[in-house]
């Protein structure tokens, strides 16, 4: 058996069920996941999951590999190694990471009673919890360039926020400021380059902000979204995640406001509304 079906096989045999959200359940044979579990994580068949592990099927995408090590929550070191060993080269320093450390995913399984999010270095939301998607709506629902924050402010008025003057200000000039920053870290990123051609090309305001050269990071703000419980007022928290260059995006309201208490009344109403029935 080929090292990469070895390894592909431990690191699904090491990942708990509860670790990625699923029932552990009585009957299990192996305390890792399952082949279908495995599969519905990464979004693939369980008979290609099978056929990797038989060693039957090669050449897996790099997109497969970045699926496969987020549903196994492999560290960085060991997702190089998947590829390594799948005979694709692994992501280049040169382009923006979009790898979800174990941590990083752990951080956001245990914060759910505050809307929190993640992004790349240039705004594409990669991870996210069901009260998030309660307060901004689903992501899950956007492909593409509409999963990008910068793009979607620019594009689309905004997209259901409200600053005053001063903020909305502030907000959009720091957008701006820090994709070029993120464009400098990484050259060699196509996606990135693509993205700031387009938004140049189709946003005036962007191009405006993007000609002053202003180089910065994205801060912390507050704003006003308007909800399915009403507008609330939330400041806007933007964490750091060193050496993986993600930014962990939090919401929260002031206590004891009318506004923390929509927050309580969305994480019940919204999230009974994004639960399956």
């Amino acid at each position: 058996m080929s090292e990469f079906a070895n390894v592909l096989r431990s690191w699904r045999d090491r990942v708990r069920p509860e670790e990625v959200g699923l029932p552990a359940g009585p009957g299990r044979r192996t305390p890792g996941l399952r082949r279908e579990e495995l599969a519905a994580l990464a979004q693939v068949s369980v008979d290609y999951i099978v056929r990797l592990e038989q060693g039957r099927a090669t050449n897996p995408s790099p997109q497969l590999l970045a699926s496969l090590a987020t549903a196994l929550r492999l560290t960085a070191e060991e997702r190089d190694h998947l590829c390594r060993v799948a005979g694709v080269a692994p992501p280049s320093r040169q382009v923006v990471p979009r790898h979800i450390t174990p941590g990083v995913q752990r951080l956001v399984d245990r914060l759910g009673d505050v809307p929190l999010a993640v992004f790349t270095a240039t705004h594409d939301i990669v991870l996210w919890n069901d009260l998030w998607a309660a307060l901004n709506g689903d992501p899950s629902r956007y492909v593409g360039l509409e999963r990008n924050l910068v793009w979607r402010h620019f594009m689309h008025a905004h997209d259901g926020v409200e600053w005053d003057a001063e903020h909305q200000e502030e907000f959009s000039s720091d957008l701006a400021a820090d994709l070029r920053q993120a464009s400098g870290r990484y050259p060699a990123d196509r996606e990135l380059a693509e993205l700031v051609v387009r938004l140049r090309r189709e946003s005036p305001e962007f191009e405006r902000r993007w000609d002053t050269g202003r180089i910065a990071e994205h801060r912390a703000s507050r704003k006003h979204v308007h909800t399915p419980v009403g507008p609330i007022e939330i400041d806007c928290d933007v964490l750091t995640v060193p050496g993986g260059d993600l930014r962990i995006v939090v919401y929260t309201a002031v206590p004891g406001t009318e506004d923390a208490a929509k927050l309580d009344l969305l994480r019940v109403t919204g999230l009974q509304e994004l639960t399956p029935r």
